[in-house]
């Protein structure tokens, strides 16, 4: 716990990342979460791996070993053969446990608008896999509007806009998640007046909390704690709307 609140890591990464090198251990997690007061975090691969099935395996390692502390998401590019992506998903879902998609929209260069990336949407739907989508860095298939066009052919499914854009289309997430309530925001690298602009437009209890990097933890999460909002508010985006939309 954290300021005497429940806490809910939606957005971090481990394994080891192509494009960037870095490398980050489930044990290094735990103890990033247990200096910062984190109760659970939702593990990501990287967005670049070098062998998708080998990333999805280390957190499903972490995952079992730490039931209570870890949910795992999937990530793989989207453009491999589309027999083999939805393989993977169900192997994802149905043998190791996980609660999430990831897409990479900065890496993986799918158009949400176009009726072709319906067989991921409609793949996480399946398999009950909300799907968070970075947003933000990464356009034009990063923009947080272009989310609305699969929200609505997918109204069943909550897609989660991670980074809420990032402090230059923030604004697009107040627009989805007004016109799609299956949109929901994940607030990690906004600043503390963004977030409040987001707060007097869409309710908290469609917003999440997320560090991205172990070094964002501290500044991420007391971020949130000291707006100036009510408790539950505060509750609703540290943990309770990660685990209505996770772990129903």
């Amino acid at each position: 716990m954290r300021g005497g609140f429940r806490v809910y890591d939606t957005h971090t990464h481990i394994g080891t990342a192509r494009h960037s090198g870095r490398t980050f251990s489930a044990v290094q997690m735990l103890h990033a979460m247990d200096q910062q007061g984190v109760d659970r975090s939702m593990l990501i691969p990287f967005p670049v791996v070098e062998d998708y099935r080998a990333a999805h395996d280390e957190i499903a390692r972490a995952v079992r070993d730490h039931p209570d502390r870890f949910a795992g998401a999937a990530c793989l590019y989207p453009f491999l053969p589309e027999a083999e992506f939805r393989a993977e998903i169900r192997r994802c879902a149905q043998d190791l446990g996980f609660r999430a998609l990831k897409l990479q929209p900065q890496y993986q260069a799918l158009n949400p608008v176009s009726s072709r990336s319906d067989f991921l949407f409609a793949t996480a739907l399946e398999y009950r896999l909300p799907v968070i989508a970075h947003t933000g860095a990464g356009v034009p298939f990063a923009l947080p509007s272009l989310f609305i066009a699969p929200a609505r052919r997918f109204p069943a499914l909550p897609i989660i806009l991670g980074h809420a854009g990032g402090s230059v289309y923030y604004l697009e997430t107040i627009v989805a998640a007004t016109v799609c309530p299956n949109i929901y925001i994940e607030v990690s690298s906004l600043m503390p007046h963004h977030i409040l602009e987001i707060l007097a437009h869409v309710d908290s209890s469609r917003l999440l909390a997320g560090s991205d990097l172990p070094e964002s933890l501290d500044a991420e999460f007391s971020k949130i704690l000291s707006l100036d909002i009510n408790p539950q508010s505060k509750r609703n985006i540290l943990w309770d709307t990660a685990q209505r939309v996770f772990e129903p």
